[in-house]
């Protein structure tokens, strides 16, 4: 199984992307990953237009061929959790506007597939990325390397299921 996933980790002041390939061999190979710098004094219209944008930009860019997104889970307030679903909606438009599906994982199932440990550490899921990866620094910011756990998790979702469904045949 060859696939190319765009992990995004949705926030408000920073929107994580991330593209990882699966090779046949089940090499994971890093392409790009990085962060969407927002504003607050910029209007939100305006930061969800440049988060819609920027990352229909690196899926024109490096053609994945599926989206994976956080799912919610809880926001310390309602404003908060309203913002970051605008941020999720923008995510998912931009995907499915370049006619991508799009998968959504919990935190917990991100970490346990990334760490072996559902309430690991950002640093840990930082530290396990650099090594999945073979990266010879950590990705930068943190919202890069949730990012690029997010696509890990859905390459080794995927990998699984695809196994599973060879198995039933």
């Amino acid at each position: 199984m060859h696939m190319r996933v765009l992990g995004i980790d949705c926030g408000g002041e920073y929107t994580g992307y991330g593209v990882v390939e699966m090779h046949e061999s089940g090499r994971l190979c890093c392409l790009t990953c990085g962060a969407i710098k927002l504003s607050p004094r910029e209007a939100l219209p305006r930061r969800l237009s440049r988060i819609f944008t920027q990352l229909g930009e690196i899926i024109t860019q490096h053609q994945p061929d599926e989206v994976a997104i956080e799912d919610v889970f809880y926001a310390l307030n309602v404003k908060s959790a309203l913002k970051l679903g605008q941020v999720r909606g923008v995510a998912m438009l931009a995907a499915a506007a370049a006619g991508l599906e799009v998968a959504e994982y919990s935190p917990l199932t991100i970490k346990s597939s990334v760490v072996g440990y559902g309430r690991a550490e950002k640093q840990q899921v930082q530290h396990m990325v650099t090594r999945l990866l073979e990266l010879s620094v950590p990705p930068e910011p943190m919202d890069a390397s949730d990012a690029l756990a997010i696509a890990i998790c859905h390459l080794h979702t995927a990998g699984t299921l695809s196994r599973q469904r060879a198995a039933a045949r």
